[in-house]
């Protein structure tokens, strides 16, 4: 069924809010002070979902949105905003959370990134009958794509010419770093087979397996080298991963550094100047052996990375911390972390966040100990409503 639905504001997803015969619905492509003719797409007892239709009495603040499958694929939600509407709209739902969350009343600056477009590192790309794509949102249905605006276009280069390689169903992660180097890492249940692959392609990976060249290359972020692996993480937008340094640099000085969820070490070795010494811990054990390499190789001698479960090593390391940084997926911190770090009782705490919900969840918990002295937003993802946050936490 279809309706005119007046739009009153946006959610934490980018959804335009409206009202049903008093019940609350979430439009898709629908901005503030508009009506649109809306589908409901799913009804349930305390809310509806919808898509928009058609705009009837259009915003202002609506652009036409460059990506051709907009409208079709899941991958941005905010494209019909233009840049300077989507950093004000981040801005503020990122107050209105932690307002309301965390009961954090406190000024927010927002670091813009100096891209709107092509600034992607790394694209999943859903693979169906030899198709490349993504899904439609909220399903399972494959939106072909031909080109992606969110991508490095050395990915778009892979995406318009791949024919070396054959993949009938799957995943494919592309990633790519400075030199413009390709590394692969396909999941498939299908035969996979490559022919003439070009120069610039440094590895192939199916199943966690290497078939071609090597499961790892090497990125730049500001001045500093790292190693890669394949399933490793990394920031996706290297300009706004650089701020992030620049912002522990300016925050964190000590003795001791405990960098949990260390990933290939890159916060943590960020501030080989700044601590006597720098203890990484994480879970994937790639992404450690990337962390000693990058150590090396970056002159970092001060830093020590281990591999496995955080209160196991903390707890056999038996070692005093002054300053802790934390960057966990978007789950957040479990209880057992956050009792871990309050029992080191740092004098310092940095939490790196892609969720603000789980932030706030854990802000709250921490602030009976730690007082919030700084907050960042970051525009790690534009175009889309994600946004990386930045808190630094200190002990009261």
């Amino acid at each position: 069924m279809t309706t005119k639905i007046e739009i009153k504001k946006l959610d934490n997803e980018g959804r335009g809010i409206g009202y049903l015969d008093n019940k609350i619905v979430f439009v898709n492509n629908a901005l503030p002070n508009e009506i649109v003719e809306a589908e409901i797409i799913k009804n349930k007892k305390k809310y509806s979902e919808a898509i928009t239709k058609e705009v009837i009495e259009k915003s202002p603040l609506r652009v036409i949105p460059k990506c051709p499958y907009y409208d079709k694929c899941g991958g941005c939600n905010l494209m019909h905003i233009g840049i300077d509407s989507q950093e004000d709209y981040k801005l503020e739902k990122s107050k209105d959370i932690l307002y309301k969350y965390a009961n954090l009343d406190k000024e927010i600056k927002l670091i813009k990134s100096n891209k709107d477009l092509y600034y992607r590192n790394k694209i999943t790309f859903k693979v169906e009958n030899y198709k490349y794509g993504f899904y439609n949102k909220d399903t399972h249905n494959l939106c072909s794509v031909e080109n992606c605006l969110l991508a490095n276009n050395e990915i778009n280069s892979f995406l318009h010419n791949h024919d070396f390689l054959t993949v009938k169903d799957g995943t494919i992660t592309v990633r790519v770093n400075y030199l413009n180097e390709l590394l692969i890492d396909i999941k498939s249940d299908s035969k996979v087979t490559f022919n003439n692959v070009p120069n610039n392609i440094k590895g192939i990976v199916l199943n966690d397996k290497t078939i071609y060249g090597e499961n790892y290359f090497y990125d730049m972020i500001g001045d500093m080298k790292f190693k890669i692996s394949y399933n490793s993480f990394f920031q996706i937008n290297n300009y706004i991963a650089n701020e992030i340094f620049k912002l522990l640099n300016v925050y964190l000085s000590g003795e001791n550094l405990l960098d949990l969820y260390c990933g290939v070490g890159t916060l943590g070795l960020s501030l080989k100047n700044n601590f006597n010494k720098i203890v990484g811990i994480e879970k994937i054990e790639n992404a450690i052996l990337n962390a000693k390499d990058n150590a090396k190789s970056n002159g970092v001698t001060n830093a020590k990375f281990f591999a496995g479960d955080t209160a196991k090593i903390l707890s056999e390391l038996n070692e005093k911390f002054d300053t802790v940084i934390v960057d966990p997926p978007r789950s957040g911190l479990n209880k057992e972390t956050i009792d871990l770090i309050l029992d080191i009782n740092p004098k310092k705490i940095c939490y790196v966040s892609c969720d603000q919900l789980t932030l706030s969840r854990d802000l709250k918990v921490l602030q009976d100990k730690y007082y919030i002295s700084k907050i960042n937003v970051l525009d790690m993802f534009p175009n889309t409503y994600h946004v990386e946050s930045f808190v630094i936490l200190e002990s009261k």
